[in-house]
């Protein structure tokens, strides 16, 4: 069973001291998922300003795809650092941002020329993703789906799908924006059988694009499993089906696997269980070794679409930096050498039977799913309505895993556990004792055991 042993009570001192001076420097809007201050971190572990260890199954929420401060990530970063640091690449372009889209091309599905551009952040991307589209189609509407994630810049939050706490008191947002169901199985919208039910569930894109017209639509964004909604994890034929409709009416399909990419779900790219080839793709988190990067990939044909292919109609100051570039081809470098994609099949489906014999174990327990290191647990009051436990509930899980030395995503209802790539299995596995101690505690508690 659980071995961490955590040197003072959580938060510490030092800690509570740095919390008073954020609460004075920072907005709150900024949320913090933890009341505890980082002071180093290594491959999946985590040590705090008071000296306590955690074992890290959040992962900068899926960046460190390699693990916390690589040796060769770091090393890159210093050798680039000696060199020079920043010269915008639009101004005084650099090999280091050529070498890594040669990368991303060659990673990227589909063996056909392809293009990236980089940028900052995944809402970064997505925003390119659709100004390809509609210059690419000379349409406006975009297709996004119930629960999806796609940022917090306008346009992104007008694709992202909840509300609170996103989206309220901040519209209007840019309009053209319609929404389907998600292939959420564990809640279906439609009542299907699992798992022949991919293709009937894609059928209500169908709809949509019928109902506005097909002229109408420029794109179809998915993410190719939803992380911020839960995990959540479609069923076979579902991406296939979306994309076949999408062709079907001239619309472009995008993936957006900004959670998904880089060895996260057990193969490559989300997208590639069902093997399908997207028209653009968005990615980034795992690419950049910790450093923010994020990329946009498509076709020559697309990208040459006026205004995108404008002088300056697709640029980013600092995207693609030349510390940032480094970072990503080490990383890249790192995942292929250290075969981390299978690594992710191999401790991912370790965990989830773990994780499924926990499910027998604990009622709280409504729906174990997962791929890969992408995993997720969604907990219910009842199993048979599937009646969420409060957000008071999933906060006190949070602090028991904490208080055992275990840092895992727990800010809803559905635990997500994303830990970086190169965890070996014993190290998952002794993560997973700690969150089964914690769900027996919160459960006897609050009397859902």
């Amino acid at each position: 069973m659980a071995t961490i042993q955590l040197k003072t009570p959580i938060p510490g001192p030092k800690s509570k001291a740095l919390a008073a001076r954020r609460a004075d420097a920072i907005p709150r809007g900024l949320s913090i998922g933890t009341p505890v201050y980082v002071a180093k971190a290594e491959d999946a572990w985590l040590e705090d300003v008071d000296g306590n260890r955690y074992l890290d199954f959040a992962g900068g929420i899926g960046c460190l795809n390699v693990g916390h401060r690589r040796d060769p990530v770091v090393k890159a970063i210093k050798t680039q650092a000696d060199r020079f640091l920043h010269t915008c690449i639009q101004v005084t372009p650099y090999e280091e941002y050529v070498r890594l889209a040669e990368r991303m091309n060659q990673v990227t599905p589909g063996k056909f020329p392809k293009k990236t551009l980089f940028v900052n952040s995944g809402a970064e991307a997505v925003e390119n993703a659709v100004k390809i589209a509609r210059a690419h189609t000379g349409r406006s509407g975009i297709i996004a789906f119930e629960d999806a994630f796609h940022g917090r810049t306008m346009m992104t939050l007008a694709l992202t799908s909840k509300t609170h706490p996103y989206k309220a008191g901040f519209a209007p947002f840019p309009g053209d924006v319609y929404r389907i169901p998600y292939a959420y199985c564990y809640r279906c919208p439609l009542n299907l059988t699992y798992p022949d039910c991919g293709i009937a569930c894609a059928e209500k894109t169908r709809g949509v694009i019928r109902n506005q017209s097909a002229q109408r639509i420029a794109a179809v964004i998915v993410e190719p499993m939803q992380g911020t909604a839960g995990n959540v994890i479609p069923p076979p034929g579902f991406l296939p089906a979306v994309q076949a409709i999408a062709r079907e009416n001239g619309a472009l399909f995008i993936a957006d696997e900004m959670i998904t990419g880089f060895g996260r779900t057990g193969k490559f790219w989300g997208v590639d269980h069902d093997g399908v080839v997207p028209d653009v793709m968005t990615c980034g988190k795992g690419i950049g070794g910790g450093f923010p990067l994020a990329a946009v990939v498509s076709t020559d044909g697309l990208t040459a679409a006026k205004p995108w292919s404008n002088p300056s109609g697709s640029s980013s100051s600092y995207g693609g930096n030349p510390l940032a570039s480094a970072a990503g081809l080490a990383a890249l470098e790192i995942i292929t050498r250290e075969n981390l994609v299978e690594n992710s099949r191999r401790v991912g489906a370790a965990m989830l039977s773990r994780l499924q014999a926990m499910q027998e174990k604990h009622r709280i327990i409504g729906d174990v799913r997962g791929k890969g290191l992408l995993l997720g647990l969604e907990l219910v009051k009842d199993r048979r309505t599937k009646e969420l436990v409060s957000k008071d509930t999933t906060k006190a899980l949070f602090q028991e895993c904490l208080r055992r030395g275990l840092v895992a995503m727990s800010y809803t209802p559905v635990i997500r556990l994303n830990p970086p790539l190169n965890i070996d299995e014993a190290t998952a596995l002794e993560g997973l004792d700690i969150l089964d101690e914690a769900l027996g505690a919160v459960a006897r508690d609050w009397k859902l055991a």
